[in-house]
C-alpha cells in the first residue's frame, strides 16, 4: 500500500519528477501534423512505451534500482545511457531533468538526492532521468514494480502534458488518449524481461527530434 502512494506522489503532475522539459518528440511532430486526434496521440505514445521506454528507459530504471546506493555502477549505467542516446536533444533533456529530479529530491531531505547531486557535481555520474529514478526511488522504498508503473506514467502524461500545452489537442481528449494506454503500461511491466539489453527504435520520432533541433522557437528540449 505505501509503495503504491509513493508511486502515485511522484507520478503526480504537482511534482518535478523532472519531465517538464521533455515533450518526447511531441513538439516536433504537432509542428509537422498540426492538430492531433486521441487515436493519433494514444498511438504515439503506445510506440514510445512499445520501442522505446521498456526497452531503455525502463530497463536502465531497474538496473538502477537494483544498484541502490552504489555510485560506481549508477556512474556505469549513466555512461551506457549517454552511448546509447544518439540524438543529442534525448542526451540533454534527460540529463536537464534527472538532475532536476535530483535537485528536488535533495531539498526533500532524502541523503541519496544529495549525494548523487554532489557526484553530478563532481563529473562521476551524468544524471540520466531513469538511472536517477532508480536508485532514489529504491531508497524511498519504492517495490520495483511501483517503480516502473511510475516510471511508464510519467513518461506517457508527459507526452499528453505537452501535446495540451503546444495546443494540438484538448485537455478531456488528451486525458482519453491517456486512459487508454494505461493497460498497456499495465502489460509492459509485467511482461517485459528485465534483464534484456538495451533497445531503442523510433525512426519518426527520431528524425522529428532531429529536426526540432533546428527550429527557431522551442518550448520543449525534445
Amino acid at each position: 500500500m505505501r509503495s503504491a502512494l509513493l508511486a502515485i506522489w511522484q507520478a503526480d503532475s504537482g511534482f518535478p519528477n523532472g519531465s517538464f522539459a521533455f515533450s518526447y518528440g511531441i513538439e516536433a511532430i504537432a509542428e509537422l501534423r498540426g492538430k492531433l486526434s486521441p487515436q493519433a496521440l494514444a498511438e504515439l505514445i503506445e510506440s514510445v512505451l512499445r520501442l522505446r521506454w521498456t526497452s531503455f528507459d525502463r530497463v536502465l530504471l531497474i538496473r538502477a534500482f537494483r544498484a541502490g546506493d552504489d555510485l560506481d555502477q549508477l556512474a556505469a549505467l549513466d555512461r551506457l545511457c549517454e552511448a546509447m542516446s544518439l540524438l543529442e536533444p534525448h542526451r540533454q533533456g534527460s540529463r536537464r531533468n534527472g538532475g532536476s529530479f535530483v535537485a528536488a529530491h535533495a531539498r526533500l531531505g532524502h541523503p541519496i538526492a544529495a549525494r548523487l547531486r554532489d557526484a553530478i557535481s563532481s563529473g562521476q555520474c551524468l544524471g540520466h532521468l531513469p538511472v536517477m529514478q532508480g536508485a532514489v526511488w529504491q531508497a524511498l522504498q519504492f517495490d520495483e514494480a511501483s517503480a516502473q508503473l511510475a516510471s511508464g506514467y510519467i513518461t506517457a502524461s508527459g507526452m499528453i502534458a505537452a501535446a495540451v500545452r503546444l495546443g494540438a489537442i484538448g485537455a478531456l481528449q488528451a486525458q482519453a488518449a491517456l486512459q487508454s494506454v494505461l493497460p498497456t503500461i499495465e502489460q509492459l511491466v509485467a511482461s517485459s524481461d528485465a534483464n534484456a539489453e538495451l533497445a531503442s527504435c523510433l525512426p519518426f520520432i527520431d528524425i522529428a527530434a532531429a529536426r526540432h533541433t533546428r527550429a527557431d522557437l522551442r518550448l520543449f528540449v525534445n
